[in-house]
C-alpha cells in the first residue's frame, strides 16, 4: 500500500531535521559555550598596580626609597661639561644614553620620566646621584631632554614612575610605572636593574 504524498514530505523532513542538527548547533547553544579562564596576575603585577594609584610623592632630603611608589618635581639636565665624568655607579657620563641621576631612587632603577607639559616620556636607568637643588628630583642626559622636549626652558615638572627597582637583598621589585608598561617593557627594565644591580 503506497503511503499519501504529504507523509512521504514528511518522512524526508523528520528524517533529515536530526542530522541538520548535528551539524549546526543552535546559535544559543554557542552563545553559552563558558569563557576561555584568564591568567592570574601576578602578585607584583598586583603591587605595582597599587602604587600606581597612588599620589606621587614629593621627596625630601636623600633618603634612598626602594617602595616603588612614583615621584613629583621638577627635571633638569646636565650640561656638557659632565661629558665622560665617573658617576655614582663607576660609569661614564654619556649624553647620548637613556641615563638619570637621582637623590632618593637606587642606582640601577628603571623608570620612566614623563613631562607634565606635553606628555612626553623616556624611559631612563638611575646610575647617578643628585640633582643637588630643591624641588628638582631627576636629571636627565641632553638626548633625554630632547625626547622630553623640554627646549630652552631647561627646567620642567614631571613625574617619575620606577618601572624596576633593585631592593637591599639582591632581588627586583616593580614599581608604580610598570602598571601602564608593556611585558616587554617590563621583562626589559627588570633585566636592566638585574643587570646594573650585579
Amino acid at each position: 500500500m503506497a503511503l499519501p504524498r504529504w507523509s512521504v514530505g514528511m518522512v524526508l523532513a523528520l528524517s533529515l531535521a536530526p542530522a541538520a542538527c548535528g551539524v549546526h548547533p543552535p546559535a544559543q547553544a554557542q552563545a553559552q559555550a563558558p569563557a576561555p579562564a584568564s591568567a592570574p596576575v601576578p602578585p607584583a603585577q598586583i603591587e605595582a598596580q597599587r602604587l600606581a594609584s597612588l599620589p606621587p610623592v614629593v621627596p625630601y632630603g636623600r633618603r634612598i626609597d626602594h617602595s616603588g611608589r612614583a615621584e613629583k618635581g621638577r627635571v633638569s639636565y646636565y650640561a656638557r661639561r659632565f661629558d665622560n665624568r665617573k658617576m655614582a655607579d663607576g660609569k661614564r657620563f654619556n649624553p647620548d644614553a637613556n641615563i638619570a641621576a637621582s637623590k632618593t631612587l637606587p642606582l640601577g632603577t628603571t623608570a620612566k620620566v614623563t613631562n607634565l607639559q606635553n606628555g612626553k616620556s623616556a624611559t631612563v636607568q638611575v646610575e647617578d646621584r643628585g640633582p643637588w637643588i630643591n624641588g628638582r628630583v631627576v636629571d636627565v642626559t641632553p638626548k633625554v631632554a630632547n625626547d622630553l622636549d623640554i627646549g630652552k626652558q631647561g627646567v620642567v615638572p614631571v613625574v617619575v614612575a620606577p618601572i624596576a627597582v633593585p631592593q637591599p637583598d639582591g632581588a627586583v621589585k616593580l614599581g608604580a610605572g610598570a602598571a601602564d608598561a608593556s611585558p616587554q617593557e617590563v621583562e626589559k627594565a627588570t633585566q636592566e636593574t638585574e643587570a646594573a644591580a650585579r
